[in-house]
């Protein structure tokens, strides 16, 4: 995983720097055309969401940006084939964020962020998804609005839609799911996280697909509550790496939902659907005695 304090110019090697060691030296960089970083310190920030990784689902004004950013601050998620529509005289700062792993602290990040547009630059703040879906983007229009800095919000296609278009299902349906409900299964520290048993319940109640985030490492625990309010053979789809060449999924009842995970290892980032929605793909996975495949 990328170093928290690596700043990687597109094409170039990483070096290692504080943020007050590399912030200092942006004034001094020859200008550059049309890229140059604002004059007088009226930088800009603009927020993008890059889609679940396939480049192809970028809307163009979040293309646009990319390609006219001076620097950029890149999630971890963010697919290769996106940071390389940067300009090649852009700066990229890769400030991974991903559960389990080593994270770059989000007072680094904003830190980096405010002080770049106070430098002037054109600043892009590059997330996986979209930024107001579990990106931490509403924290981060907060600090900067609080530093007197203007946010631009651009949106992205979020991997808990992608992730279920790319096998052929909707996430609502007339005659299946009346709506939708988007939940984290990655509890901020200190907090007890969703309260599964009630979303469970109201899900069941209220025939609503059930979208999870980030819930591969809790699957255990989110299993034996959702079982606590949703039938043992409740549909559930598995996807991982949503619309990249390496997408796989596999599709179990709610009963099989961990150990399907890891008879198949399926690890993160996935997104774990559940809902009737799901029932024709279950009913062929267990024709086929499938569960698991490559689908992008």
């Amino acid at each position: 995983m990328t170093h928290p304090e690596q700043t990687t110019p597109v094409g170039h090697t990483s070096t290692q720097q504080t943020p007050d060691a590399w912030t200092s030296r942006l004034p001094d960089r020859p200008p550059r055309t049309p890229d140059a970083p604002l004059p007088g310190g009226t930088g800009s920030c603009t927020l993008v969401g890059a889609g679940p990784g396939d480049p192809e689902l970028l809307t163009i004004k979040a293309a646009r940006a990319i390609a006219q950013a001076t620097v950029l601050l890149v999630d971890d998620l963010v697919s290769d084939d996106i940071v390389a529509l940067a300009s090649p005289g852009a700066r990229v700062v890769h400030v991974g964020k991903r559960g389990g792993c080593q994270s770059t602290p989000q007072a680094f990040i904003e830190k980096l962020m405010i002080q770049a547009v106070h430098a002037g630059e054109r600043v892009v703040r590059l997330k996986g998804g979209d930024p107001f879906v579990f990106g931490r983007g509403g924290e981060e229009v907060e600090h900067l609005q609080a530093a007197g800095i203007a946010v631009t919000v651009v949106n992205g296609i979020t991997a808990g839609l992608a992730a279920v278009t790319s096998l052929g299902v909707p996430l609502t349906h007339r005659e299946h799911a009346h709506g939708v409900v988007f939940v984290t299964g990655h509890a901020k520290p200190g907090s007890t996280g969703p309260d599964w048993v009630t979303l469970a319940r109201t899900c069941h109640q209220a025939r609503l697909t059930l979208v999870i985030y980030m819930g591969v490492i809790g699957a255990a625990q989110i299993q034996t509550k959702l079982l606590d309010g949703l039938p043992t053979c409740t549909p559930v789809a598995i996807v991982q790496h949503a619309s990249l060449p390496q997408q796989r999924h596999a599709v179990c009842e709610l009963q099989h939902l961990h150990a399907t995970l890891q008879a198949e290892a399926l690890g993160s980032p996935s997104v774990i659907v559940v809902g009737d929605v799901m029932q024709g793909l279950l009913a062929l996975s267990q024709e086929t005695g499938m569960p698991a495949r490559q689908t992008a």
